[in-house]
């Protein structure tokens, strides 16, 4: 309830912002899709679901920037998770991202609820935009790695010759060790087509010893053509944790039409493992509608239980069917404002 009125009070007041801050924006999008899925477990039959957010996650976002003078500015950004299938809301009113900040020659200094340094390459390196079924997604959640940071302090360096700084801290809050701080940071280069990246975060969640992420990513556009890959890897603390996952795609635009492939590979130090073949297609119907397909097929072995990951859903076998093989098909739309 607190968060219903908390948004009222928001939207009741957009028209106020307007008149001080004419450089506020409200923006969103908005996807939902039919979906048919399997997960494959004995027992469970396929089901026909309407799903939000099979392409992007559906969201609502509040962001603007004040000049305060000789090359500097305040910015701030609210946003909201949105499901359309239901209506409801995150179960953080804001918690895909809550920031204030200062930009200038410095670059980009942010505290609050942030996107990690590894989420950054991991964005960049997705073919599926991390959104279709099969994006690499399936690499964060749980005893996997962070994308998102509360709590936190976050800089971001302005492109040099094409390099891109970001670091982050994120405290953990705790009077007591383990103390659940988080450090990262990542290095990012694009020219042209071609893109690089690498990031690496220090995470104290135990009081043995702290869990380690890094990933690389790398892309190349020529033409109608895009390649794009990426692998991450989570060393938790403890013996046979390290969760390890890569993805290799490619997409060909013509006109308004997109296709898209992509496979993934997910692996636990403990002997399981799982490929995932996604296909998917895009159509354009203006600069900021879409309609779209995606099919995803994941294959464990017989001590694998991984599941088929897009921007707001995921298909997954209970943790008790090893080595089921879900798969899904889904069709939706998309607007963007």
């Amino acid at each position: 309830m607190k968060y219903q009125c908390l948004a009222a009070a928001l939207l009741s007041s957009l028209p106020l912002f307007a008149q001080a801050q004419t450089n506020v924006q409200v923006y969103g999008v908005m996807d939902a899709a039919i979906a048919i899925e399997d997960t494959d477990a004995p027992g469970e039959d396929r089901r026909t679901v309407i799903n939000s957010g099979n392409q992007s996650s559906s969201r609502l976002g509040f962001r603007g920037t004040e000049d305060l003078g000789n090359g500097l500015k305040a910015m701030f950004n609210i946003e909201a998770g949105v499901a359309l299938d239901t209506g409801a809301a995150d179960s953080s009113l804001f918690g895909r991202r809550a920031v204030v900040g200062l930009q200038g020659d410095f670059g980009t200094l942010t505290v609050g609820r942030e996107y990690s340094p590894i989420a950054a390459v991991a964005a960049a390196s997705d073919i599926l935009g991390q959104g279709m079924f099969g994006s690499n997604l399936s690499a964060f959640g749980t005893n996997r790695l962070t994308r998102r940071l509360a709590n936190s302090v976050n800089y971001k360096s302005n492109a040099l010759s094409g390099f891109v700084v970001n670091a982050a801290y994120s405290a953990g809050e705790k009077s007591v060790d383990p103390s659940g701080d988080l450090m990262g940071v990542s290095l990012e280069y694009k020219n042209g087509g071609l893109y690089l990246g690498g990031g690496y975060h220090v995470f104290e969640r135990l009081a043995t010893g702290d869990d380690k992420e890094w990933a690389f990513g790398a892309g190349y556009s020529f033409g109608a053509f895009e390649i794009k890959g990426n692998y991450m890897v989570a060393d938790l603390t403890g013996a046979n944790n390290e969760y390890k996952n890569a993805n290799l795609g490619a997409a060909y635009t013509a006109g308004s039409n997109k296709f898209f492939l992509n496979f993934q590979q997910q692996k636990l130090e403990s002997g399981a493992k799982g490929n995932t073949v996604s296909l998917a297609y895009t159509y354009a119907l203006s600069k900021r509608t879409n309609i779209y397909t995606t099919y995803a097929q994941l294959r464990n072995n017989g001590r694998g239980n991984f599941g088929i990951n897009s921007s707001s859903t995921s298909v997954t076998p209970p943790a008790t069917a090893l080595g089921a093989d879900p798969s899904v098909l889904s069709l939706g739309l998309r607007h963007s404002f």
